[in-house]
């Protein structure tokens, strides 16, 4: 072989190699990910997730590393919040969503009121200070026509600003159903704890909350109390509402 020969084929051998070591070095990588996506999250792992959620304003209750009820809760919200699929378990990738993610702010703020996002199917409980004192998973109305119990109609909640105008303790017998805890914002329309909350609308036209944060949602939301409900093409702040009330006082 010419030392031209040899020198070209040094050449094709060194082109070769360098072509080869990034491909296996790539292959290595997306193995690794591939492997770290699969690993089970460790207690330790969990616990760190847990404290990001409480930072957040997500209510996990003990940050211990395990899930419970409350974690599972707070993991749903979270999950409905950032529009993930809504599992109420933790993969690697809800864990490293909450690991980046940025704490939820209400649409208004200033004055104590509730938000209902449709969109995300989350209600807000908001504090004077403009703060969120609780997050709640909700189902509002369907979108459907519905023909039950001699009654039909469309089962939607409206968009808008809204009054709480009467309430009731304990159990409320509806012409659709029972309500647990209703407060009343719009022609019989109420937010009211249920047994059924899934994650998507499926109501008649009120917000349905769980059955466990329905008597102490009640005690949040005296009558006169602001509620904001929107979707991402509708919203009407209530601050000159709330500033009238002020002036009143």
């Amino acid at each position: 072989m010419g030392s031209v020969q040899k020198v070209a084929s040094a050449i094709l051998l060194t082109v070769s190699l360098l072509l080869l070591y990034p491909s296996e070095s790539s292959a290595t990588s997306k193995v690794n990910k591939s492997s770290r996506r699969s690993r089970p999250l460790t207690r330790g792992e969990i616990k760190q997730a847990e404290d990001r959620l409480s930072q957040m304003g997500y209510k996990t209750g003990k940050v211990d590393g395990v899930v419970d009820e409350s974690t599972r809760q707070a993991l749903m919200i979270f999950q409905k919040w950032e529009d993930r699929k809504v599992t109420g378990r933790m993969s690697r990738g809800d864990f490293d969503a909450i690991m980046t993610a940025e704490a939820p702010q209400p649409k208004d703020s200033g004055y104590k009121h509730v938000e209902v996002d449709l969109d995300r199917q989350v209600l807000l409980l908001i504090n004077e200070d403009g703060t969120i004192k609780k997050m709640l998973p909700v189902s509002t109305g369907s979108n459907k026509h519905y023909k039950e119990k001699r009654m039909s109609g469309l089962a939607y909640t409206p968009r808008g600003r809204f009054r709480i105008y009467a309430k009731l303790a304990g159990w409320r017998k509806s012409p659709l159903g029972l309500l647990y805890y209703p407060n009343y914002f719009s022609d019989g329309l109420a937010i009211h704890g249920n047994p059924s909350v899934p994650d998507s609308p499926q109501s008649h036209g009120c917000v349905r909350i769980p059955m466990s944060s329905a008597a102490q949602m009640s005690k949040e939301l005296p009558v006169g109390t602001i509620l904001l409900i929107y979707d991402k093409e509708s919203f009407v702040s209530a601050k000159d509402w709330a500033e009238a009330d002020r002036q009143k006082q």
